[in-house]
């Protein structure tokens, strides 16, 4: 009797495992990230070996209008956040077209939004910010580029987002010799969830990334 109950379960989890492994990537839920899935370099020491509960932290800078804009703004919110600075003139303006991108997928809908955060608040202030954000025909309800406190960015950056890394070597063309930002879109769900990295330089990453966020808006 016992041969047939272990039979039967081992059964059951083989039709269960075979769902799963079949069902269509749509159909899937998408992962939940947390410190032990990133690579130790972008991670602070003490959140290395978490490996659930991680929820992006409380934050408040100030936006292109002058505005002060964070996570209190974000509740409830789906949200594809990014680390650049205005004078880069090697991957941030490719990242910052294919945002473009987004923000024309996502047009109108308040359930998203779009952050981009500075990495080198002592040349983007927020008049920078602004010139930059009309630049790339930016929504200002839609797509805000955050400043301020150079320290407070970077905690942000390695304790909640995990795109910054320590610069190895000081490069006289880096901004911020201490750390050096990545090429990551991350997707936030409405639970403060990281759902998703997305290479911003990629146009089929990003692709992926505009679908992903309609998924968690229920609109896939």
């Amino acid at each position: 009797m016992l041969r047939v109950i272990i039979v039967g379960v081992i059964f059951v989890a083989g039709i269960i495992m075979a769902y799963f492994i079949t069902k269509p990537d749509d159909e899937k839920p998408l992962k939940i990230y947390n410190p032990i899935d990133i690579q130790p370099e972008m991670v602070d020491r003490d959140l290395v070996r978490q490996g659930f509960g991680h929820t992006i932290g409380s934050f408040s800078f100030t936006d292109q209008t002058g505005a002060t804009y964070g996570s209190n703004d974000l509740k409830g919110k789906v949200y594809v956040a990014e680390y650049f600075f205005t004078t880069c003139g090697t991957i941030c303006p490719k990242m910052n077209k294919q945002m473009q991108r987004v923000q024309k997928a996502m047009k109108g809908d308040e359930r998203f939004k779009i952050v981009s955060f500075t990495v080198d608040p002592e040349t983007d202030t927020v008049a920078q910010m602004a010139k930059y954000a009309k630049e790339h025909q930016a929504d200002n309800q839609q797509w805000h580029f955050l400043t301020g406190q150079k320290a407070d960015l970077y905690k942000l950056a390695r304790r909640s987002f995990f795109v910054l890394k320590p610069a190895e070597v000081v490069n006289q063309g880096d901004v911020g010799s201490d750390f050096i930002h990545t090429n990551h879109f991350v997707l936030v769900d409405q639970e403060k969830q990281i759902r998703g990295y997305y290479d911003g330089t990629d146009p089929r990453e990003v692709d992926a990334l505009i679908h992903d966020a309609k998924r968690l808006l229920g609109d896939h």
